[in-house]
Parts: C-alpha cells; sequence; structure tokens
C-alpha cells in the first residue's frame, strides 16, 4: 500500500523549490547601486543642515561616512560629471527634474524623490536613515497587497492571464501557500536591503526560518474562512488574511532591522488586527477591480 507524505511536506517542498530561484544577489546588487546625490544651497549652513537631514547625527560614525560618499555639494571639486538626484535649497531657483529641500517638512522632499526616482529606493533608503522608513512601509505594503492579490486571483482561474504584475507567474505554483511565503522571504531581502542590512540564506536563516513557520498557521484560518462560500463572500476574509500576516511579518523584521528585536505577543496581537482591518479594505477593492474586469470581458469578448 502506497504510504502518502503529509501535505506539509508537500507544500515545504514547493516552497523550497520556489526560493531556489529567488536570489539575494538580485536584491543586494539593487541596493548597493551607485548614487550621487547634489545638493544646492545659498550658504555653508543650509548645505549642512541638508547633509545632517540626510545622514543624521544618530547614525553610527561609520554608515554616516559612508553616506557622505554619496553625497556631494554642487561646489566640491570630487564631484561627478552629472548627479542622480539633484536637490536645491527653497527658494533657490532650480531646473526642472530637480528637487526642493522643504526645510519645514523634509520628509516631503523624501516623498517627491521616491515619487521620481522609484529604481533608487533601495540605495537610497540603504545611505539615508530619512530614506529608509518609506521605503520599508512601502515594500510591507506593496508585498502584502500582492499576497492579498495572490489569494483573490487562485480562486478566479478566469482572470489569472491579466494579473501578471505579480513577480512570478502563478501558474509555477502548486498552491498559494507556496507563493505568499516565498513573497515574504523576498520582503525580508527587500526590507535587510533597505535597512542596510547582510543579505542571503544563510545570513538570514532566522528572518526566513520564522517566516517558514508561521505560514501554516493563518493559511489554515484563510482555508476555514474561504470555505465554499458564494462569489467574494468567502475571498474577502481570505485575502484580508493573506495580507494581514504578510503586513505582520514585515513589521516585525523592520523593527529587527532597525531596533534590534522583535515584536512582543501583545504587540503582535495588536498589529495583525489592525492589519486584518486594512487587508479587508484592500481586497474589497481588489475583488470589485476584478468584477468590473469581468463585466468589461463579458461584454466586450475577444475574437
Amino acid at each position: 500500500m502506497e504510504v502518502r507524505k503529509p501535505v506539509s511536506q508537500h507544500i515545504f517542498r514547493q516552497v523550497w523549490s520556489a526560493i531556489s530561484h529567488l536570489n539575494p544577489h538580485d536584491v543586494r546588487a539593487m541596493s548597493e547601486r551607485n548614487l550621487s546625490i547634489g545638493l544646492y544651497a545659498n550658504s555653508d549652513q543650509a548645505l549642512s543642515e541638508m547633509e545632517t537631514f540626510l545622514c543624521p547625527e544618530a547614525m553610527s560614525r561609520e554608515r554616516r561616512l559612508q553616506g557622505f560618499q554619496h553625497i556631494y555639494r554642487a561646489g566640491d571639486e570630487d564631484r561627478p560629471a552629472r548627479f542622480d538626484i539633484e536637490i536645491y535649497e527653497e527658494g533657490v531657483r532650480r531646473p526642472h527634474g530637480t528637487f526642493v529641500y522643504h526645510t519645514d517638512a523634509p520628509d516631503v522632499t523624501v516623498e517627491e524623490v521616491l515619487a521620481a526616482r522609484e529604481h533608487f529606493a533601495l540605495p537610497l533608503a540603504r545611505i539615508s536613515t530619512p530614506f529608509r522608513k518609506h521605503v520599508s512601509e512601502k515594500v510591507i505594503h506593496t508585498v502584502s497587497k500582492e499576497n492579498a492579490l495572490f489569494s483573490i486571483a487562485t480562486a478566479l482561474p478566469d482572470i489569472i492571464p491579466n494579473v501578471m504584475e505579480l513577480p512570478w507567474a502563478i501558474g509555477e505554483f502548486a498552491s498559494d501557500t507556496a507563493f505568499l511565503t516565498v513573497n515574504q522571504v523576498r520582503m525580508a531581502f527587500l526590507l535587510a536591503a533597505a535597512s542596510d542590512r547582510i543579505i542571503g540564506y544563510k545570513e538570514q536563516r532566522g528572518e526566513i526560518g520564522s517566516i517558514l513557520a508561521g505560514a501554516f498557521g493563518w493559511r489554515a484560518i484563510a482555508r476555514e474562512l474561504a470555505g465554499k462560500i458564494p462569489f467574494g463572500g468567502g475571498l474577502i476574509p481570505k485575502a484580508a488574511i493573506a495580507y494581514a500576516g504578510t503586513y505582520v511579518a514585515g513589521r516585525v523584521l523592520e523593527r529587527l532591522y532597525r531596533e534590534g528585536y522583535e515584536f512582543s505577543r501583545k504587540e503582535r496581537k495588536l498589529a495583525y488586527e489592525g492589519a486584518f482591518e486594512k487587508g479587508k479594505r484592500v481586497a474589497s477593492e481588489l475583488l470589485e477591480a476584478f468584477k468590473l474586469h469581468r463585466g468589461a470581458a463579458r461584454e466586450n469578448p475577444v475574437g
């Protein structure tokens, strides 16, 4: 008689197979991309204020020095021929495509730079702590939303071909558990890169082990909630759990990399409750978009 292996073993094999195609070296290369920031102001005091904002004194001496290797005053003799990002003192006339340092709201400058130079997000976060918070938050929300989207898409096979914005093709995964877990591992790499931490399976084995250990608990809850409920009824809680589980994992990692310690059990519970409510709103928006797409496809069939 054939002895069947536990489902958990089968899923773990899928996860490890998928992880083998996830290369932390690619993330490391993105974060270590060469970057130059040029600062323009009418006084040394203003330039010094801008430099201190980008590399605060709270940073270690070593990391500040590393950051300053990428930051130049426009008049420096060793400045590069061109800057990737140019930031001007408020009130100073500036060319198109450059940025203003908002003295009273410097975080606005951070948001404007990231919105226009998204491809520099990881190196900016690595060298400048003001950028780190914004980049980490976006990584966590983006990956959480991807997992919510995936959990809906796997239940609606007729719309799967139209969600190719996901990091990998859905057909490569036999279960959504594998995709959601691997995407969390990818998130761990991105958060480590943004936090100027070492990236890799060996270097992050503790974080990856925690992600793998937590995968089955929240996925089991999702299956129970989804059940055989009419269209949409079970998808929202299922997707909300995918969002919340990923979001809390991201918040725990971000705290670990920033402060050196994780959430307490109480903090995890509170974070999960808040993330689940947000996840329901995200899931509702995604499901509504799918319904609209389905309606449009019926009205305008191809062929």
